[in-house]
């Protein structure tokens, strides 16, 4: 693509479980803000998993690769599920979600928790304790254990066998998720939480000294603290509204923001962003997903919840086409469709309608219809 071009081009990937379930009613609003607020856009859907794997023997085949490589942003389906087992190792890892958060050095991953009151009473918190919740985990995505060398599984002399990851960070790779954490901040509530386990692993002693040491040359002007992990884990469920932007590393922010989403009612509610580095033209890869993994207990029932989706698209809307305006409409369509009733089974209060997934998307896309329409009354 021309880089001077004002279209947005974005992969549409499905993947794998209900990944294509929950996307495809994304596509739908992502296909509303085309046609009813001109959002200058081009869409391309392509395929992951198992079924190109049939034709191609690659998860990942050809046109998929050239389409997410060509794209500003990806929005993402979900990955796994009882299939894995029909794809060879090898050639799962070969295209693996891993490999593409490296490849386009996503660095920085989003996740915003925010209690919607219209789900207290299915949310497995007390409703005092979600009152006001509105934060963001940043995990860095990109290093520590899940990339660390060596690792493996080996057969020791007597015997037994032993597995082994590598936990590390540079200064380098700390520093710019920190960064991200703090710039994030200063357009919130001001407050930065780094989560670490300083007290028991090296690792941790230098993500604190870096954070610290930035904080200071950089961003006095904002508020910082620390959490051990395990306190961390107990505060989020303890009193969450006391976060405002949490920053933590790759194992820590994977465990955390599923934790999180309790705060918010449920998994298929969580939004999230991997950003990469800012190129010369002023933009970043960036590729949009929920939280949810593929599920494959439901996958074909069409019952999930595509909020988690439909909110990455609030995500996209404002950090890559850079359209705050839509992004609000969005999330407020997405509020009004949950006080209206809407309801998907994960989310549902006893006694209440249960949506299929595309109910929820007609729910949502009706919800667009008359918030936009107020606007313009």
């Amino acid at each position: 693509m021309n880089a001077q071009s004002n279209m947005i081009k974005v992969a549409v990937v499905g993947g794998e479980g209900i990944g294509p379930e929950v996307t495809a009613q994304s596509r739908r609003i992502l296909d509303w803000f085309a046609a009813k607020r001109g959002v200058p856009m081009t869409l391309r859907e392509a395929q992951y998993g198992l079924i190109p794997y049939l034709a191609t023997g690659r998860v990942l085949p050809e046109d998929t690769a050239e389409a997410m490589d060509e794209a500003d942003a990806i929005l993402w389906g979900a990955t796994g599920g009882p299939e894995t087992k029909e794809v060879p190792a090898a050639a799962r890892k070969a295209g693996s979600l891993l490999g593409l958060r490296s490849k386009y050095d996503l660095y920085a991953n989003l996740r915003p928790i925010v209690a919607n009151p219209a789900l207290s009473a299915s949310a497995p918190l007390k409703p005092e304790v979600l009152d006001g919740v509105d934060f963001v985990i940043i995990r860095e995505l990109t290093s520590g254990i899940y990339f660390g060398e060596p690792r493996g599984i080996e057969t020791l002399p007597d015997g037994q066998r032993r597995g082994f990851n590598t936990e590390q960070y540079t200064t380098n790779q700390i520093r710019r998720v920190a960064r991200s954490a703090f710039e994030l901040a200063r357009t919130r509530r001001n407050k930065v939480c780094s989560v670490d386990k300083a007290n028991v692993l090296e690792t941790s002693v230098v993500w604190r000294e870096e954070v610290t040491a930035l904080h200071k040359e950089e961003f006095s002007d904002v508020e910082l603290s620390h959490l051990y992990v395990d306190n961390a884990a107990m505060q989020i469920v303890r009193e969450p509204r006391q976060f405002d932007v949490m920053v933590t590393g790759n194992i820590f922010g994977d465990i955390l923001s599923d934790c999180a989403a309790m705060a918010s009612g449920s998994l298929g509610m969580l939004p999230s962003a991997s950003l990469g580095p800012v190129d010369r033209y002023g933009r970043r890869k960036a590729l949009y997903e929920p939280v949810h993994g593929s599920a494959p207990d439901i996958a074909g029932k069409g019952i999930a919840n595509p909020l988690g989706s439909i909110l990455s698209v609030a995500m996209l809307l404002r950090l890559t086409l850079n359209r705050p305006a839509d992004a609000d409409l969005l999330e407020k369509a997405v509020q009004t469709a949950l006080a209206s009733g809407a309801r998907t089974v994960d989310i549902a209060e006893a006694g209440a309608k249960k949506l299929s997934t595309t109910e929820m998307g007609d729910a949502v896309l009706n919800a667009l219809d008359k918030v936009a329409a107020k606007e313009h009354a």
